[in-house]
């Protein structure tokens, strides 16, 4: 059975680290597709972190032992390994469609599926403050797409199709999470990241086009670099933050990546003169995205207001989810 560490100030500490990264990434991964497919581009990102991931734990002697004995952790670590390999290439396919604002607003469905699963596989509840949480995020997503409903409705268009991709990449997310969170019961957070990034290296090497990268330019090496360094940064964080900060708490400060995002699209431009121009968003999208974003962290922060039992919110949040079942 995991439970927290308890040291909330570096738990916070973490998910903002995480925050930070996820919500530079899409700007990145945006360019860098003009060069390379999303499968070629997550392949090197999990085979570079993986790398370096696995020189650390093998230097600080703490290398997992292979293979899993239990057929139960076997099954986990394929839902996290699926999980999060599905979760990378389904979110670069969305970004491919849409644009870094779009897919991080559409990427609070993530927690929210998080939560969802919760209830489904270890009998959690909503609280009403997530139920209002999860309202907010239903208003908010039409205001968010108010001046482009008929794209957004319309599956056969190009926001369609990017937003169901990443309906379905929120998914997959949420099974990696949960998978993850039961697994840190035996393994570490860097442990389980270094088998599922492994994992993943033969997983997606049929797909993968890796003769790309000599064809990429100075800057589109430089995005790749960062993408790949962002992957190891980012979720490493995530995963360590569980180990020291209960879930609900991680995921409302995860929550605010969306916000960094239009910051670091739209502040440029105020900035410099010369910069790119920005995403258009009307004051009545930006209003929309901040809903979802209220949404998505009331729902996080309401969780431990969900839990029964042990009346310690940091054990009573991590039991639910390295319960055995």
């Amino acid at each position: 059975m995991h439970a927290t560490s308890g040291n909330w100030q570096r738990g916070f500490a973490l998910a903002l680290t995480t925050a930070l990264c996820w919500g530079l990434l899409p700007i990145a991964l945006k360019q860098l597709l003009d060069g390379m497919d999303a499968i070629t581009v997550t392949w090197y990102r999990l085979a570079t972190a993986g790398l370096a991931l696995g020189l650390y734990l093998a230097c600080a002697r703490r290398l997992p032992r292979w293979p899993l004995t239990s057929a139960k952790n076997l099954r986990l670590y394929g839902v996290a390994l699926l999980g999060l390999a599905g979760n990378y290439v389904l979110y670069l396919v969305s970004l491919d469609y849409t644009t870094p604002t779009i897919a991080q607003i559409m990427g609070q469905i993530s927690p929210i599926m998080l939560l969802f699963g919760g209830m489904v596989f270890f009998g959690e509840r909503f609280a009403r403050i997530q139920w209002l949480g999860f309202l907010c995020l239903v208003i908010g997503l039409p205001i968010f797409f108010h001046d482009r409903l008929a794209q957004f409705l319309a599956l056969d268009s190009r926001l369609g199709l990017g937003v169901i991709t990443m309906f379905c990449a929120s998914t997959v997310w949420a099974a990696y999470a949960l998978a993850q969170k039961q697994l840190l019961a035996k393994y570490s957070s860097a442990q389980v990241l270094f088998m599922v990034y492994t994992g993943s290296i033969p997983l997606l090497l049929p797909w993968s086009h890796l003769s790309k990268l000599i064809e990429l330019d100075v800057n589109q090496l430089g995005l790749l670099a960062f993408c790949c360094a962002n992957t190891l940064v980012g979720y490493g964080c995530f995963a360590e933050a569980l180990d020291h900060w209960e879930v609900s708490r991680v995921g409302a400060v995860v929550s605010i990546a969306p916000l960094i995002t239009i910051a670091a699209v739209q502040l440029p431009a105020l900035v410099w003169p010369g910069a790119p121009a920005p995403e258009p968003l009307t004051p009545l999208s930006l209003f929309g995205a901040c809903l979802v974003v209220t949404g998505s962290m009331t729902c996080a922060l309401g969780a431990a207001e969900s839990m029964t039992g042990t009346t310690d919110p940091n054990v009573r949040q991590d039991e639910s989810y390295a319960r055995e079942s």
